[in-house]
């Protein structure tokens, strides 16, 4: 019974801990906004529409992804393995959801993606950065999918990108020989 109720206390803990970092950041994004100070966000990110909740063992957050990183209702970033968004051509405002277990362990899985085109641009670097452009528009690559698709600088890519959202980030479909 003794084990029963440290752990109730252990839990109570973690919860009220949860609910002072939520407080917290609440004050100081206020505090900032007052201040007129910008947070490090992606433009125009809403994440009103997106879920925290917990299973018996999980915590599951639904986010959205940014190109690089994915953010959460609780505007936390969340890394996200580059090789995971290159593999599964994850498109910049798709809705993933990341379980995080009693371990540890992340399981990512998308759950909702933006509707998307198709178009052909051409892979570039600027800087250490690999780019695709066009007449209007530059993209920021993951190194994991130029990698991943054997692309070479001057390459001609077909891109998946949002269709109806604009974007910072594309995601590589193929390299058009």
């Amino acid at each position: 019974m003794k084990n029963k109720n440290q752990i109730k206390a252990i839990k109570d803990f973690i919860v009220t801990a949860e609910k002072s970092l939520k407080n917290a950041k609440k004050l100081l994004t206020d505090l900032i906004n007052d201040n007129e100070l910008h947070l490090n966000k992606t433009v125009e990110l809403d994440v009103s529409w997106l879920h925290s909740y917990s299973s018996e063992d999980s915590k599951i957050i639904e986010w959205v992804f940014t190109g690089e990183d994915m953010y959460g209702v609780d505007w936390e970033k969340y890394p996200i393995p580059a090789n995971y968004a290159s593999k599964s051509k994850m498109v910049q405002w798709d809705k993933l959801k990341l379980t995080i277990a009693w371990n540890g362990k992340m399981l990512y899985k998308q759950i909702s993606p933006i509707e998307r085109e198709i178009t052909t641009w051409l892979l570039t670097e600027d800087k250490g950065k690999y780019q695709a452009v066009a007449q209007w528009k530059t993209y920021d690559l993951l190194t994991a999918a130029v990698t991943h698709c054997s692309a070479n600088i001057w390459d001609n890519l077909s891109l998946i990108i949002p269709k109806w959202k604009d974007a910072t980030f594309a995601a590589i479909d193929s390299v058009i020989a």
